[in-house]
């Protein structure tokens, strides 16, 4: 290594002290938090935790009210609506509002990568949830994001379909190395794609979980049901509660779904 060569270890993103509020109700209160280049952070919680309130305050959507946050310019985010333009045709929604000389080599590019060459000029109203998911991936990359955020963007999609996403998004991750932070409901979700695991609770960090598991995952892996036991306990769910039994058997349910809701 030249001796006049430096190493930059400062962290994509980081936060200190961020304070997010509405009213008299402080969602993210005082949060700090870091994630380093390239880290695949997940973070868990019950509905109102402040978890997608933290996704869209680093995603520039909504400000904050006190302390620090710091994001890298480069950032695209994925919703669980792909929130196309249905007039567009699916390579003019990936590159809307790119500014480069020849945006349709990189939407072909981009949507080669996520398996739709084929589908460069249909409408959205073609497109099956999975590939609508996939134009809206594509749309994210292309832009080169040195900070991925991805709030539940798999929650709508059908067990098979969401297993071929986890596959796609784990892949699309190590070939172009963004920091990511997912918000998602689902704890088997997390394990499977996350580096680090962070559990919300009242807008602080309640507990932060290393996977040291290797890649790639699946829930019959050793190690993997020792986590998942230990995050389902921080979100309130006990082994002897029917719902949490149900679970065991259908790892799509996500924590705090209602079984009621679910034909079987």
């Amino acid at each position: 290594m030249n001796a006049h060569s430096k190493i930059d270890f400062s962290p994509a993103v980081s936060l200190r002290g961020v304070v997010r509020q509405f009213g008299d109700n402080r969602v993210i209160d005082r949060l700090d938090l870091d994630i380093a280049p390239g880290e695949f952070v997940a973070l868990l919680g019950a509905s109102g935790s402040g978890k997608t309130t933290l996704l869209r305050s680093l995603a520039g959507l909504d400000p904050i009210e006190g302390g620090e946050l710091s994001a890298p310019q480069a950032r695209a985010a994925v919703f669980q609506e792909p929130r196309l333009m249905p007039w567009k045709r699916a390579w003019k929604n990936v590159t809307l509002g790119l500014r480069v000389a020849n945006p349709r080599a990189r939407a072909v590019q981009a949507l080669t990568e996520v398996g739709l060459a084929h589908r460069l000029e249909a409408f959205p109203a073609t497109l099956s949830g999975g590939e609508s998911q996939r134009v809206a991936l594509a749309r994210s990359l292309v832009r080169e994001p040195k900070l991925l955020l991805l709030d539940e963007p798999f929650a709508a999609l059908d067990a098979l379909t969401r297993i071929r996403m986890h596959r796609l998004i784990i892949d699309l991750w190590q070939k172009h190395t963004p920091a990511v932070l997912l918000v998602t409901h689902d704890v088997d979700e997390a394990i499977l794609l996350a580096d680090r695991i962070i559990v919300l609770q009242h807008g602080r960090i309640a507990e932060a979980l290393q996977v040291d598991l290797s890649r790639p995952r699946d829930n019959g892996q050793a190690g993997f049901n020792a986590i998942r036991t230990r995050l389902l306990a921080l979100l309130g769910v006990e082994k002897d509660d029917p719902e949490s039994l149900a679970r065991d058997h259908n790892p799509f349910i996500a924590p705090g779904y209602p079984l009621s809701a679910i034909a079987i």
